[in-house]
């Protein structure tokens, strides 16, 4: 991914340096034909509220994404879904989970094009294969489509996100989180903005960096967790909250 692109120059020691990096792999996934045009508008949009909780996982969240776990790990049928910004910064995280959970991953993206899909699959199929792992990769051949929505972004496969009971899908765009809580699945959004509608109307909703969130999901995921019971609404209150604090 990336040839032709300038070599990364940050220095380690820099104060922002993971920051730096994540940019960095969202500009070889562009030139690599895996991104909409804007998707540097929309990280840029999550970090600015990523500066806001203070670049870090703030106990709610990490408590979400310990009910994340035992809610996935307690599915019939679940189901990871990516767009293309999540294919390009976490991957092999992404990968690792759901190798651990034993279950697709589905790619699916607002601005389908047959070009940007082939790209985001063979991206995914080149990590998958590196690390030695058994996932399966839908979402070149949908065959099904979201009651609700209209156009591409409709489109999925039956055998993923149709006949899941439970979506973990980061970075989502409001009116699919909507159509999918419709169609009576339980969904699990990663959103740094807890006033978007993804995040409204989610099922349960992890306030975080998609990065931070594969790591500590990961980690939860090792082991069986017991499912806990809560109100979606406290990860919002509290993220709102902690930002409010910080600058009080």
């Amino acid at each position: 991914m990336g040839e032709g692109m300038r070599e990364f120059e940050a220095d380690p020691s820099h104060p922002r340096y993971h920051s730096l990096w994540l940019r960095h792999k969202l500009e070889l996934a562009q030139h690599a034909g895996m991104l909409a045009n804007s998707a540097m508008i929309a990280h840029g949009r999550g970090e600015a509220f990523d500066y806001l909780l203070g670049e870090k996982t703030i106990d709610s969240a990490r408590l979400a994404t310990k009910i994340a776990a035992a809610t996935l790990q307690n599915a019939t049928k679940p189901i990871i879904c990516l767009n293309g910004n999540t294919t390009a910064l976490a991957a092999d995280i992404m990968l690792q989970i759901a190798d651990l959970l034993q279950c697709p991953i589905e790619i699916n993206i607002f601005y389908r094009t047959n070009e940007r899909m082939q790209a985001l699959i063979n991206y995914l199929s080149e990590r998958k294969k590196e690390l030695n792992l058994n996932v399966e990769i839908l979402g070149e051949s949908p065959d099904y489509s979201i009651p609700g929505l209209k156009g591409p972004r409709a489109s999925c496969c039956w055998n993923g996100i149709g006949e899941s009971d439970v979506v973990f899908v980061p970075l989502e765009d409001g009116d699919r989180c909507e159509a999918l809580r419709k169609m009576g699945k339980f969904v699990i959004v990663v959103d740094l903005n807890p006033l978007s509608r993804s995040a409204q109307k989610a099922s349960l909703t992890i306030i975080d960096e998609i990065t931070r969130v594969g790591n500590n999901l990961l980690d939860f995921v090792n082991s069986p967790i017991k499912p806990e019971t809560y109100q979606n609404e406290f990860f919002i209150q509290d993220a709102l909250s902690h930002i409010t604090h910080r600058f009080l």
